[in-house]
């Protein structure tokens, strides 16, 4: 079950040309900081009206008050609420209750330079791309993290492409846009609600003859990153697995 905050603000959805969700679970710590800043940021540099739609998913700690108490701060912020977590659960209720033409997604933790969101956005504008993705493996981009999830990330692409046939280069990096009435096309046809929600949605675009477009990122490692590896990795390899066993035009 999805709730929505009944405010003024949800009329800024409605107005907006790009929609920014931010999927948040358990983020009391973080979220007030990590979205002043994105707001003041966007702001700034982004030219086209935009929205930021907070997605709390099951937190049991502060976030919802958190979350709540900035949209009466910041203008053209809104908040969501799900009783359930995952982040592609929290992407499917953001996007497919947004009217803006473009939808994206970022984590909380501002790992990627928000320099990369203009180059991801335009192209979709303009009508150029149907999906856009941050790439942290493609020519360009500046990663710093450990090398443990350097490698793991490096060979999860790589079964991607050697089992599935992708051709995209980064599946997981949390910083992606998509047209909206691409992303309703999309969203009925994928069943994850998790961590490999993002992957089926590339898959699928590109079984699809969708036209991704990819922008190498400057990306920071989060520390503090609670994404247990070894659980999200096994239930990766059962997506492409399902992937695998699915029909192109499924």
């Amino acid at each position: 079950m999805t709730l929505a905050v009944t405010t003024p603000l949800e009329s800024v959805r409605a107005l907006a040309e790009i929609d920014i969700a931010v999927p948040v679970h358990n983020e009391q710590a973080t979220l007030g900081t990590s979205i002043r800043a994105l707001h003041r940021y966007l702001d700034v540099h982004l030219s086209h009206p935009w929205c930021i739609t907070i997605v709390d998913n099951a937190s049991t700690d502060g976030t919802w008050s958190i979350a709540s108490a900035l949209t009466h701060e910041l203008d053209r912020v809104a908040v969501l609420h799900l009783d359930a977590k995952g982040r592609g659960r929290t992407l499917r209720a953001a996007w497919s209750s947004a009217s803006a033409p473009v939808v994206a997604y970022m984590d909380v933790d501002l790992s990627t330079d928000l320099d990369a969101l203009g180059p991801l956005v335009a192209p979709l504008l303009r009508g150029d791309c149907d999906v856009a993705i941050g790439s942290r493996l493609a020519a360009g981009a500046q990663v710093t993290r450990g090398p443990k999830r350097e490698i793991i990330s490096r060979a999860y692409n790589l079964i991607l492409r050697t089992v599935l046939g992708s051709r995209f280069s980064d599946a997981q990096c949390g910083f992606k846009a998509v047209r909206t009435d691409v992303a309703h096309e999309l969203l009925p046809r994928i069943e994850d609600q998790a961590w490999f929600f993002d992957t089926e949605l590339l898959v699928l675009a590109e079984r699809r003859g969708l036209r991704i477009h990819e922008v190498p990122v400057h990306w920071v490692d989060d520390p503090d990153s609670r994404v247990a590896i070894l659980p999200t990795a096994l239930a990766d390899l059962a997506g492409v697995r399902r992937l695998l066993g699915r029909t192109h035009h499924a």
